[in-house]
């Protein structure tokens, strides 16, 4: 008969099997898992090795891209302006390099630039819009005839200065006076809306509108602003082109705000690639598609509908 003594020992017999079953079981399967953890630590490592040589390789192909098209930019848009008049508006985060190339690529497409006009901070800020519309209502000229509805600061500087600045897109013609002209450039300029040099301002047949990447944070008022502003400016003329850097996409960017609202998607032609140079031509290239009605959406973002123009205007 097994004593109490001796099943007691059984039990704990049993309880030190399992509990070196355990021990033995834990440590195998540290092992396994540790391995485990090893190979796939591995293996990652691979795949980043790998995409991080696909970026380079990309990179470098984007840089030799940059470079042909920087070289060839004037063979690219040589001729689609020729004898044409355009005004450049800038923003106050356009990247001046960008200003600077697509002013030149304006000037080997055959066109002549008029003015260079700085749209500062309060242009676009509708923490100053009373005090901006007040100064564009007070100089609108005698036969000025604004858009029903467009009571925001954006649309009615667009709707001002696209029939003071900008030529008649059907006559070719100034719709306003020398001193009209005058008037509107000096009040927005004394009021800090806007800068431009010393060289005068002419009034011009097409605009571009430079901004940069605009970020959205706390500015989204501005991005509005400044897509009813070219808006405004293309109703008055023979087009206008808005052109700008990646972030201008981002929501209530102004090119976002344009390609989000059917109207002015279909009337302003959005190119939002202006930090590679391709981006750069397609700027000249659409306001050459503008002269001829039509209207696109260019560059690398999720509304772009293609990089760039496909058949160049004459």
């Amino acid at each position: 008969m097994i004593s109490l003594r001796q099943h007691a020992i059984s039990i704990v017999a049993i309880f030190l099997a399992l509990a070196l079953g355990v021990v033995l079981g834990s440590q195998t399967l540290a092992a396994d898992l540790l391995g485990g953890l090893r190979s796939d630590k591995a293996e990652l490592r691979t795949q980043l090795d790998a995409a991080t040589e696909q970026n380079r390789l990309l990179t470098d192909q984007l840089a030799v891209t940059d470079e042909f098209l920087s070289r060839s930019a004037g063979a690219v848009v040589q001729g689609t302006l020729a004898d044409r008049t355009v005004l450049v508006f800038t923003t106050p985060d356009a990247v001046p390099e960008d200003v600077d190339t697509v002013s030149r690529n304006l000037e080997a497409a055959g066109a002549a630039i008029t003015g260079r006009i700085a749209l500062n901070t309060p242009f676009l800020d509708t923490g100053e819009g009373d005090r901006m519309r007040s100064a564009l209502i007070n100089v609108i000229p005698a036969g000025a005839q604004l858009r029903t509805g467009a009571t925001d600061q954006g649309s009615i500087a667009g709707d001002l200065l696209g029939q003071v600045l900008l030529l008649d897109p059907v006559t070719a013609q100034p719709r306003s006076t020398p001193e009209e002209f005058g008037l509107v450039l000096e009040t927005l300029r004394g009021g800090g809306f806007l800068a431009y040099g010393e060289d005068p301002v002419r009034a011009g047949q097409l605009a571009v509108v430079i901004t940069g990447d605009m970020p959205d944070a706390g500015n989204g008022s501005r991005g509005v602003s400044l897509a009813r502003f070219a808006g405004g400016l293309d109703s008055a003329s023979a087009g206008v082109v808005l052109a700008g850097r990646p972030g201008a996409v981002n929501g209530q960017g102004p090119i976002d705000v344009v390609r989000s609202d059917t109207p002015l998607s279909a009337a302003v032609t959005t190119v939002d690639n202006l930090d590679r140079q391709i981006g750069r031509v397609t700027a000249v290239l659409g306001l050459s598609e503008q002269l001829n009605g039509g209207a696109g959406r260019y560059g690398t973002a999720a509304k772009a509908t293609a990089l760039t123009v496909a058949t160049p205007s004459s």
